[in-house]
């Protein structure tokens, strides 16, 4: 069924079914209730701060000892369709690479794939940044991330300072 039937529908619901339907999807789906919350309080603080909440338990896992970075950058993503402000997108993504790299600096070094991963995240935060001029905002914690990635291995360290220089050193 596409856009088009759904909203035919849609229309010839009363308004009564509608509010039930829409409170089923709030009850049943944790994404729906997070975007009515948002549409109807939209406060972006608390909001981005669940969502790096998310993040640091995708690193830093409750339960088990094993990250899952599946779950950060679905959290990542999930966050971006709320439709918050490019900012506080930003300030996600980076978040997600600042965690990256403190695991790495308190448990040693991990493997390729997570670093890809990290490096990714970080060129799509520093490309946006680019296109969108917050250069100011964000210099200091993208030249952070250069900095302590120092003693990574896995070329981490060089990518991640080519992706900065590429943004800051123009």
């Amino acid at each position: 069924m596409g856009i088009k039937e759904i909203k035919k529908e849609l229309n010839v619901l009363s308004k009564d079914k509608l509010v039930q339907l829409i409170v089923g999807l709030y009850q049943k789906n944790k994404l729906v209730k997070e975007q009515l919350e948002f549409h109807f309080n939209p406060n972006e603080k608390d909001l981005l701060k669940l969502y790096k909440e998310k993040v640091l338990e995708a690193f830093y896992p409750r339960r088990g000892d094993m990250f899952h970075l599946k779950i950060g950058k679905r959290a990542i993503s999930d966050f971006k369709k709320l439709k918050p402000s490019l900012e506080s997108q930003i300030d996600l993504m980076i978040y997600y690479v600042e965690c990256g790299v403190k695991l790495t600096l308190e448990y040693g070094d991990i493997d390729d794939n997570f670093y890809s991963s990290l490096e990714g995240v970080y060129f799509e935060a520093l490309k946006l940044i680019d296109k969108n001029e917050f250069h100011k905002i964000f210099e200091e914690r993208a030249f952070e991330i250069v900095n302590k990635t120092n003693n990574i291995g896995w070329g981490f360290h060089d990518a991640i300072g080519d992706i900065y220089a590429q943004t800051y050193q123009q």
